[in-house]
Parts: structure tokens; C-alpha cells; sequence
């Protein structure tokens, strides 16, 4: 299971890429700019990147300059709907490792994501934690074990994939909206009460202090 960072600003293709992505076991957080996307793209926390060129901020081809000027080299998948050989060329002389126009058949974007991790793992790159450890909680990713001070507690599947998501990015705010399409998937009633339903159950099983409630914006995981 990789963490896979998708910089991409038209919410239907975030979302179907990051829907595919999952259904595959990796871990994926979405951004629609290019100024947050490169701020998390350098935050070392993501195993690949999937970028946009055209987004708003700054762009996909100064989001990877920056990135690689700053001397990232976490593998970075261009998408863009621009499909002239000038642009292919910009996008792979600027550092990208692959690039695929828009339309694109997701199958195949899976299958290349799937060898850029590989080869960056046989390059000795880095891997994804196989345990998180923050706030006084611990899970085990590999297993599905999560501990409290060093007891174990039972969390459903759900209540797990939740209390991932929130501890990979630890620190940061985490809208209802974004905790719905990691957790439950885009088939979900986006009107649901079900992800503060959960963020009660967590609270009660990792500690009432473990995730706080940033009003008018969701949820953050207490480091």
C-alpha cells in the first residue's frame, strides 16, 4: 500500500483517480491547487504523486520545477489535457517520471503508477510506514492492530480506514467531504451525518482529545 498524493483541480477526475487508487489498497489525499500541492508534495509524506498541469495557483510544470529544485525525488505522474509532443517533452525534461493525456483509461494509469513504485522501491526509495505512531496511538497498517498507551483497542473496518486517514495527515485539517470520499467512497450521501458519527466513535475508543473539530472546516488528528 503506497500514500499517493493527486494534485488535481476537476473534483470528478480527483475523485474517479483517487476512487481507483483505493479500490487497488493505496492511501490517497487530494489537493486542487498547485501552491498546496506542492507544499504537500515536499512534505515527504506521499511514496508518488499524480499532477495536473493546469491548475490554478501556480501550474503543474512549476509545481514539479519546485519540487525537484528543492530536491524531492518522490516519483510524479503528470496528467493534463494538453497533448502536444512540446508539452510532453516540458513535463519530462522538468523532472516527471510519466506523463498521460486526458482522456485516459484508468487501467492504465493504475498499471503505471504500479511500476513507478516499484521502480522507486528498487531504487531504495521510500516506503510506506507500516506502523503509525502519533498522539499516543499506534496502528499497525500491516496487521489492523491499533493500540491507546499501549493497549489495544477494537476499531471496526471503517473506524480504522478513518483513524488512518486522520493519522497520515496529522496536523491538518481534513474536511467532512474529503473523510466521506476516502472513507466511504463517492457513492455515499454526501448530506450524511455518518463521518461525525464516526469521529464519535473514535473519540471514545483513541481518547476525547485524539481529534478536534475546526468549526465551518472538519477535523484534525491532534499530534
Amino acid at each position: 500500500m503506497a500514500r499517493i498524493l493527486i494534485v488535481e483541480d476537476e473534483q470528478r477526475i480527483a475523485s474517479f483517480v483517487a476512487k481507483g487508487l483505493r479500490a487497488d489498497g493505496h492511501l490517497t489525499t487530494i489537493v486542487a491547487d498547485g501552491h498546496a500541492g506542492l507544499d504537500r508534495a515536499l512534505s515527504g509524506d506521499f511514496d508518488l504523486v499524480v499532477l495536473d498541469i493546469g491548475l490554478p495557483g501556480i501550474d503543474g510544470f512549476e509545481v514539479l520545477d519546485q519540487l525537484r529544485a528543492h530536491g524531492s525525488q518522490v516519483p510524479v505522474i503528470v496528467l493534463t489535457a494538453r497533448d502536444s509532443v512540446g508539452d510532453t517533452v516540458s513535463a519530462l525534461e522538468g523532472g516527471a517520471d510519466d506523463y498521460m493525456p486526458k482522456p485516459f483509461r484508468f487501467a492504465e494509469l493504475l498499471a503505471r503508477v504500479r511500476l513507478r513504485l516499484r521502480q522507486d522501491q528498487s531504487n531504495g526509495g521510500p516506503r510506506r510506514e507500516d506502523v503509525l505512531d502519533c498522539g499516543g496511538v499506534r496502528l499497525d497498517v500491516r496487521t489492523r492492530r491499533a493500540e491507546v498507551g499501549g493497549r489495544q483497542v477494537e476499531l471496526s473496518a471503517r473506524e480504522f480506514a478513518l483513524a488512518e486517514m486522520f493519522m497520515v495527515n496529522a496536523g491538518q485539517v481534513l474536511s467532512r467531504e474529503q473523510l466521506l470520499d476516502h472513507v466511504w467512497g463517492l457513492d455515499f450521501d454526501p448530506g450524511s451525518n455518518v463521518v461525525d458519527v464516526y469521529v464519535g466513535y473514535l473519540r471514545k475508543k483513541l481518547g476525547s482529545g485524539s481529534i478536534a473539530t475546526v468549526r465551518g472546516m472538519g477535523y484534525r488528528f491532534n499530534r
